[in-house]
Formats: structure tokens, C-alpha cells, sequence
């Protein structure tokens, strides 16, 4: 359910290894261009095309559906696809955000497997399908119990990149989050990819501050949090009040060299939520910062920069602004 950048990737794949793939979207654009050329995959700056086709909605029964839309659109394409899947039909969802218990609500807990990207791919123009990191996927579900049906959608996504199971998918799924929130966020509020942004000081310590309110929030939650692809440590990244009374400690040092390796590890990467924005569509920001801001009231924490970021991205998406470093500067504020 989905066919922009990591649908489509996802799409085009599992098709080239022989399983028996519908593709689903509503964008007639992508549907005539996979039509009539089949899938442009570019992948380590080798293009080739996969035959395929893309449907504007599903026909039949299905044993597994993976919801790869926009987080906005993420219930009504698990409510579009539930009518045609079989009885132990499993649901996984790669959205960004917390989108898991909202899709648990439609399709029933136990068919929900959340599916964390820690890659990227965009659709430079339909039908066309670019990796721009690398990376796989981490699988679980919110019970923690990792059964033979993730080990199976486990071993079927191996096929677009390297894939690992979680029983701690809450702790995982925060931990992405308040990455996304730095990382998709900036490059939506600049309107540039991700190389060019991290490089400047003042937008890496924005990344900081938004990736630790994010992580406050989580440990109000009772969130356990997960290193990120098994490397970077949330818990660890996030702002003291040592490191925001000196410029320059060591501990402040390192956090921004960390973030810069991140950064340009992700350096091709622009983001989805731009994209959607540009396609007249709703931005997933109330599914990413505006999430951290609604259960930051519910715990009384306050969450300035992820407020910012959140009326800012939506004045872009109104017309009332644009993305540009000069949006960013307003929400980076007093930061130098």
C-alpha cells in the first residue's frame, strides 16, 4: 500500500525475486509510468528496470500487506486493504512515527508488525526509484514476542536490505522517532537534502534539542529506549545541562561529531515529508515532532523546539511560508 520512494523500492524488490506482488496507489502519474516502463530502480548508481504494475486498489486476498504510505494516509490504506486480507494475513507498517497501536485499532493487534527503515529511497520522478542510503529493516511487534510470522516477513525483506528482530519494538520505534524528528524535520524546514544541512553548527545543536525533547517524553513514557541500527544511543546523544553551559565541552563535542557522521552517512538523503509537501499533500508532522509535543503536555514537559518545528512545517504546507535556511534559522531561534 504505497508505491513514493520506499514503497515503490519495496514494490519493485520483492518483485524482481519472484513473489507475487500488488502494488497499491492512488497516484495515476505512478501507476501510468510503472505501467507502461515498469520499475526504474537506481541502486549503488546502477539503474535497471523490474517489470511490474501498479493498481489503484487491491483485488483479491492477500497473505501479507505492507503499508508503506505517508503516516497521514496510513489508516485509510489499512482500512482499504483489511476487507481483502486472508484470516492470518500479517500487517506490516514501515511509517515513521508511532503508527503501530493507530493501525492495531483497524486490523486487530495481533496482525500488526512494525517494520522500522532505517534505509532511504526516493521517487525522483514517477516510477522512478532511487536508494539513497543504505540500511535494512528492524522488525517486531508491540506484545515483544517475536514469532514464526516476523522471522518469515524477516527473511522475505532480506531481500532489500539487511533485517533484525526486536522484542523491545516500542523502545526501537521512540528511539527512530526522535531521530526523524532531527533528521526529516530539517530537511523539510530548509528544503534541502541532508549532506549540506548537518555540516553548519547552529542546525546540528537544533537536531540535538529536538532529538532530547523527543527522548525526555520517551523516558515519561516509561519508553525503554533502543540504540538505532544498533549504533547510535539515544540516551546517550541527548542534551545535560553540562553540555548547554559549555560551547565546547568534550561531551558536546562528541555529540556533534556523532551527529555529523550520522548526517553525511544520510548525506543524499531529502525528505519524504518535503516531498509530500511539494505533492500538495498533508505533512506527517503531527505524526513525528507534533507527537513528542501532545504526550510532552500530557507529562507536563515543556518541548519549545518541537513546537517550533511543528507551526513551522505547517506554514509551510499553508502557504505562509517556505522552506528555506531562513525558516530554519526562526525555529533554531537564539541558537548559535
Amino acid at each position: 500500500m504505497g508505491a513514493g520512494g520506499i514503497g515503490g523500492f519495496v514494490a519493485a524488490t520483492l518483485t524482481e525475486i519472484g513473489a507475487a506482488v500488488t502494488a497499491v496507489s492512488t497516484n495515476a502519474s505512478i501507476r501510468a509510468a510503472v505501467d507502461a516502463t515498469g520499475y526504474r530502480v537506481v541502486d549503488e548508481g546502477e539503474e535497471h528496470t523490474v517489470r511490474g504494475w501498479v493498481s489503484q486498489a487491491p483485488e483479491g486476498r492477500y497473505d501479507l500487506c505492507i503499508l508503506a504510505t505517508q503516516p497521514p494516509n496510513v489508516e485509510e490504506a489499512a482500512r482499504t486493504a483489511l476487507p481483502h486480507l486472508n484470516p492470518d494475513a500479517a500487517v506490516v507498517v514501515l511509517q515513521n512515527g508511532l503508527c503501530e497501536e493507530r493501525i492495531a485499532a483497524i486490523v486487530g493487534e495481533e496482525r500488526v508488525v512494525g517494520g522500522i527503515v532505517a534505509w532511504g529511497a526516493s521517487m525522483t520522478e514517477p516510477g522512478r526509484y532511487e536508494r539513497t542510503a543504505a540500511g535494512g529493516f528492524t522488525l517486531g511487534r508491540l506484545s515483544g514476542v517475536v514469532d514464526a510470522d516476523v522471522r518469515k516477513i524477516a527473511e522475505l525483506l532480506e531481500a532489500v536490505g539487511p533485517t533484525t528482530t526486536t522484542t523491545n519494538l516500542r523502545g526501537a520505534r521512540w528511539s527512530k522517532l526522535a531521530l526523524n524528528c532531527a533528521v526529516s524535520t530539517l530537511g523539510t524546514l530548509a528544503g534541502e537534502k541532508l549532506g549540506p544541512i548537518v555540516r553548519v553548527r547552529k542546525y546540528r545543536r537544533l537536531a540535538l534539542e529536538l532529538m532530547t525533547e523527543a527522548v525526555q517524553v520517551a523516558r515519561a513514557e516509561g519508553v525503554e529506549l533502543e540504540k538505532v541500527s544498533g549504533t547510535l544511543d539515544l540516551n546517550w546523544i541527548a542534551l545535560t545541562e553540562a553540555d548547554r553551559a559549555a560551547r565546547l565541552s568534550a561531551s558536546l563535542t562528541a555529540k556533534h561529531a556523532l551527529l555529523l557522521a550520522v548526517g553525511l552517512r544520510y548525506r543524499r538523503m531529502r525528505s519524504s515529508m518535503l516531498a509530500a509537501i511539494e505533492r500538495g499533500r498533508t505533512p506527517a508532522i503531527d505524526f513525528l515532532n507534533g507527537e513528542v509535543v501532545a504526550r510532552g503536555k500530557k507529562h507536563d514537559l515543556p518541548t519549545p523546539f518541537n513546537q517550533r518545528a511543528v507551526d513551522a512545517i505547517w506554514d509551510i504546507a499553508n502557504g505562509k511560508a517556505s522552506s528555506s535556511r531562513a525558516t530554519l534559522d526562526t525555529v533554531c531561534g537564539t541558537i548559535d
